[in-house]
């Protein structure tokens, strides 16, 4: 297998960043500065940016594998299988998969897993506006003018969120729909306006809801569902919007 399609399907990078990294010679294999179009084989050792990788094991004819976990609270997501109660040891599936995108540890819902390098890229990619609703609760009451604050944007990160849907469904609690995946995002905007979060649960990726799954279980994703991905959909909310 080509070295930039084996990185890829990590899930670490696409193809062209992959193809950036071996030219500015920060992957190597078994301990030698890669080559672009260089092809990798059972047992090669690859290293990028300085992080060692799991020896190279190319399957036949791998099938690809989607999966909706319900995460719970404390588990990280992370392949890293040194740190204490990662995702991949939690959910103990017998193929090497990993998370598409990230919950923080102190979130909980909605997280998809797989094997397919090529549908993280569709999902994260920010142009997709692959659309993810979570429901917030914070630690005093949600006033018109922090619904109006965090649905204009907010200065993150060196940038400003892009504008999204949000609505209160209670005195502390509130939906929010976001098609940006800044890490932290919902944390640091509502801390702009001096609220800390105190739940956090993401219930929808683009066509796949949470439902009925239970914390800490996990199902497959049907066809219908997999295909979603790769054709964000746009849900309206129910009442009001950021007013």
């Amino acid at each position: 297998m080509r070295l930039n399609k084996y990185i890829s399907e990590t899930g670490i990078c696409s193809r062209r960043e992959a193809d950036q990294w071996i030219a500015t010679g920060q992957v190597t294999i078994n301990g030698r500065r890669a080559d672009l179009g260089v092809v990798v084989g059972n047992g090669d050792h690859l290293s990028v940016n300085g992080e060692a990788l799991p020896p190279v094991e190319l399957e036949v004819k791998r099938s690809k594998i989607y999966i909706a976990l319900n995460k719970p609270v404390g588990i990280e997501c992370t392949t890293e299988r040194e740190v204490d109660r990662n995702i991949v040891d939690f959910i103990d599936h017998p193929d090497r998969i990993f998370p598409i995108g990230r919950l923080d540890k102190n979130s909980e819902g909605l997280i998809l897993l797989t094997n397919d390098g090529d549908i993280v890229n569709q999902v994260l990619r920010a142009e997709n506006k692959l659309e993810k609703e979570y429901f917030v609760v914070v630690d005093k009451p949600i006033t018109p003018a922090f619904l109006r604050g965090m649905a204009n944007g907010v200065p993150i990160h060196r940038t400003r969120t892009q504008p999204c849907r949000i609505e209160r469904i209670n005195k502390i609690t509130f939906r929010i729909v976001l098609v940006q995946g800044l890490n932290r995002q919902i944390r640091l905007m509502c801390a702009h306006f001096d609220y800390s979060v105190r739940q956090l649960c993401r219930v929808r990726i683009g066509k796949i809801q949470l439902g009925h799954l239970r914390s800490g279980q996990w199902r497959k994703l049907n066809p219908a569902e997999i295909s979603g991905l790769s054709a964000p959909v746009r849900v309206h909310p129910r009442g009001g919007g950021g007013g």
